[in-house]
């Protein structure tokens, strides 16, 4: 797994309880800009729509060496899911309120780009504070125990 692009953001703003790999529907100019690294996930969620999932909001950059059919920068884009997991998800973000956030992009075993979608539960100013609190503590310990040997 070779990855492209990395959403550490997500995971700080967020409380990550499931996680799946989906495929994405992308034009020759946004693969090559993809394998060049130029994709940003910021802001970016997926949403449900007339029975399809749309990734929203990722920032693929214009490819350097296209040309005047070069795509458009923020456009939506599908994601392949198959049914059940697309309705599973939709459910999960429709009754209990849920969000579904992209975590990292990445090629797969046959050079394909993957999309590792994450359901998140928002997190409070507070808990945001408590999780770098533990991380901290955490890696105290461990430089403790490391120090002890």
């Amino acid at each position: 797994m070779h990855v492209l692009a990395d959403n550490r953001r997500a995971r700080h703003d967020y409380q990550v309880l499931d996680s799946l790999e989906a495929g994405i529907v992308l034009t020759g100019t946004e693969i090559k800009s993809c394998r060049a690294r130029n994709i940003s996930l910021a802001d970016a969620y997926a949403k449900a729509e007339d029975g399809e999932l749309w990734l929203v909001n990722v920032h693929i950059a214009p490819y350097a060496q296209g040309n005047r059919n070069n795509h458009e920068p923020r456009r939506p884009r599908k994601l392949l899911l198959k049914r059940r997991e697309l309705s599973r998800l939709t459910q999960a973000v429709e009754v209990k309120g849920l969000t579904l956030v992209p975590l990292k992009v990445y090629l797969n075993e046959r050079s394909l780009v993957k999309i590792e979608l994450g359901l998140c539960r928002g997190r409070q100013q507070h808990d945001k504070r408590d999780e770098l609190k533990r991380q901290d503590d955490d890696r105290e310990m461990q430089r403790a125990v490391r120090a002890a040997r």
